[in-house]
């Protein structure tokens, strides 16, 4: 299913026109001719799983506080739009349900960033992976990615067909050896962390390595130079524009 990864991947839809982890995001990502998209998971109070990227309501929704203290029903009614652009006033956190339904309809492929709220490893990831199982279209392209090495132990028990990709920032000193146990099909590492020799050794392993959060065209271009196959981007079609003669 990674066979057609895209040079370019929306991250968290498309946020620097969006807000990020909306529905409205994630058509904006298909309007700027994105192929895939990346998205994260956590879980409300009543352990469904919803599309927010922080451990706190604060920063992009109406509300506050640790996103697992409020059920759905109670998440579903603060704005996760007004902060970014009053022109999305009354957009919503979309559960994961609702978000693999419209990717599916766009279709897109997808990373789902598995990202759970602390303590909360396991049933996040058991959670999302049966959420993902019931509803994502077979052949579809699709990875799973996590920081968390619990969580991606969790996908390989029990969806091992789904590619998984280990996310690193600080790379642990037996991350190549985590990789190997854990079944990493990619390797998603930090932008700004990166040169030549470390990206070549991340490729030693035989995996493609994605490269977060890119949104400079000459750092793609550079991160291109040096093998990185994808990256994930902010803005996937204003990249897309600067990167015509090495997009896919």
């Amino acid at each position: 299913m990674l066979s057609t990864l895209p040079r370019l991947i929306g991250h968290r839809g498309a946020k620097e026109s969006a807000p990020e982890n909306t529905l409205a995001s994630l058509r904006e990502a298909a309007r700027q001719g994105a192929r895939w998209v990346e998205v994260d998971v956590m879980l409300t109070r009543d352990r469904r799983p919803v599309l927010i990227h922080d451990d706190t309501l604060n920063r992009t929704t109406s509300g506050f506080g640790p996103v697992p203290d409020l059920t759905l029903a109670e998440l579903k009614r603060l704005d996760a739009g007004s902060w970014f652009d009053p022109r999305f006033a009354g957009e919503s956190v979309p559960t994961l349900e609702e978000a693999l339904v419209l990717i599916a309809d766009l279709g897109l492929g997808l990373n789902l960033e598995i990202k759970p709220y602390p303590g909360q490893d396991v049933p996040t990831a058991e959670i999302a992976l049966d959420t993902l199982k019931r509803l994502w279209p077979a052949g579809r392209p699709l990875l799973v990615s996590s920081f968390e090495v619990p969580c991606l132990e969790v996908a390989k028990a029990v969806a091992p067909e789904i590619p998984r990709g280990y996310l690193l920032w600080d790379p642990p000193a037996d991350w190549a050896a985590i990789a190997d146990r854990i079944g990493a099909a990619t390797l998603n590492v930090h932008q700004d962390r990166q040169t030549a020799e470390t990206v070549a050794a991340y490729r030693a392993t035989g995996r493609p390595v994605l490269a977060y959060t890119v949104n400079d065209a000459a750092r793609a271009r550079t991160l291109f130079d040096w093998g990185v196959a994808a990256v994930f981007t902010d803005a996937p079609g204003r990249l897309a524009a600067a990167l015509a003669d090495v997009a896919d």
